[in-house]
């Protein structure tokens, strides 16, 4: 299937709460799910790892639709993420793109200098660079039978853009940061060719079956609140407002959004006008401050520390019931501050989700019986 193939018949949804969760309707119990969960900690990922290179896994829907349903067999977490990698934009653009094991991605070629934009593809048709993604999202939506909501996602333009200059993961990123100071204005140009991609990119995902979609501003904490309002919120503002319009303009009716700048602490406010329906937040945000910032306008989502998961089953479930505690139980979603980590225990993990349902389910409970 293809993005611009109308929607078709999917199962009936079973279970709506983080839809609902984001629309800010009244739900029962906080739904919960965690970023990364499709992969990395689980022994038959590790598995199917040793068969298939990272990016194959990707790129073959079938293998796509395994991995994402693979958590739901451990976890009772209220929906499915794609597994896929936000880098699959850069590569749809015309750059290559390799998973070194033990080190993390790599562009054997990145984008040095102004010029070498002119590598980049003029004009990226996602129905054929990327259908192996839309193919992926619409088996995994018949393969859930409607058991829970599957979310679709995409790296933000700044994260993109930055991993395309540096050629790979930094701790400081000065390559990239260096173009907002000295290349501004093909900065500008950059960001606005992947967000152009980015929003046709969206627009397909939910065509072929997306129920919700999340952006990874994965590099928003390297900037500061300077440059992250000039180069990466008019872009995100872009995103959410250009997929909307694109799906309404298609007679397909919108999903909601999260946006996940991470590291913007600085930018709750900001983060919560930009036309998201959830923001997510990490683990150096409290949770009273963003509630404070984003008033009524905006479900949030959010944030155990992951290393949280590395303390005592005794601990872990008092951080989690904590975090719950000082959100609330409307308006919001409960997940990680980041994705979990490769090394840790599953078992952990499922402790995590099931202490968010079954504290969330008692908070509840007791407010309507107050």
């Amino acid at each position: 299937m293809s993005a611009s193939t109308e929607i078709q018949a999917f199962p009936p949804l079973r279970n709506d709460l983080i839809l609902r969760a984001a629309r800010r309707e009244k739900v029962e119990r906080v739904p919960v799910w965690m970023m990364r969960q499709a992969g990395r900690i689980l022994p038959e990922f590790r598995a199917i790892r040793e068969k298939y290179d990272f990016f194959t896994l990707c790129q073959t829907p079938e293998l796509a639709c395994e991995v994402t349903l693979m958590p739901l067999n451990h976890f009772d977490v209220d929906a499915a993420i794609l597994f896929s990698d936000i880098l699959v934009i850069p590569q749809a653009m015309g750059l290559k793109v390799e998973m070194i094991p033990g080190k993390g991605p790599s562009f054997p070629e990145p984008i040095q200098t102004p010029k070498d934009l002119e590598r980049l593809k003029e004009h990226v048709d996602v129905n054929e660079s990327l259908n192996y993604v839309f193919q992926a999202i619409t088996k995994t939506r018949h393969a859930l039978q409607g058991s829970v909501p599957l979310i679709g996602f995409s790296g933000a333009p700044w994260t993109l853009m930055a991993y395309s200059i540096e050629g790979g993961g930094s701790t400081t990123f000065s390559k990239s940061k260096a173009w907002l100071y000295v290349h501004s204005e093909d900065a500008h140009r950059f960001l606005q060719l992947i967000t152009d991609v980015i929003v046709d990119y969206l627009v397909g995902q939910v065509i072929a079956g997306a129920q919700l979609l999340q952006l990874f501003e994965s590099h928003a904490g390297i900037l500061g609140h300077e440059m992250f309002c000039k180069f990466s919120m008019p872009y995100l503002q872009q995103i959410a407002t250009k997929v909307k319009q694109k799906l309404t303009e298609k007679s397909v009716e919108p999903v909601p959004m999260i946006v996940f700048a991470k590291g913007a602490h600085y930018a709750i406010q900001e983060l919560a006008t930009l036309g998201y329906d959830v923001v997510s937040i990490d683990w150096t945000v409290e949770p009273e401050l963003a509630k404070m910032h984003v008033r009524e306008a905006i479900t949030l989502q959010g944030n155990l520390d992951p290393c949280a998961l590395y303390s005592s089953n005794e601990d872990l479930i008092t951080y989690t019931k904590n975090m719950v505690k000082h959100f609330g139980t409307q308006q919001y979603i409960a997940n990680l501050g980041h994705g979990v980590y490769p090394d840790m225990d599953p078992e952990k993990c499922k402790l995590f989700v099931d202490t968010v349902h079954k504290y969330s389910s008692e908070l509840n409970k007791d407010e309507i019986e107050d």
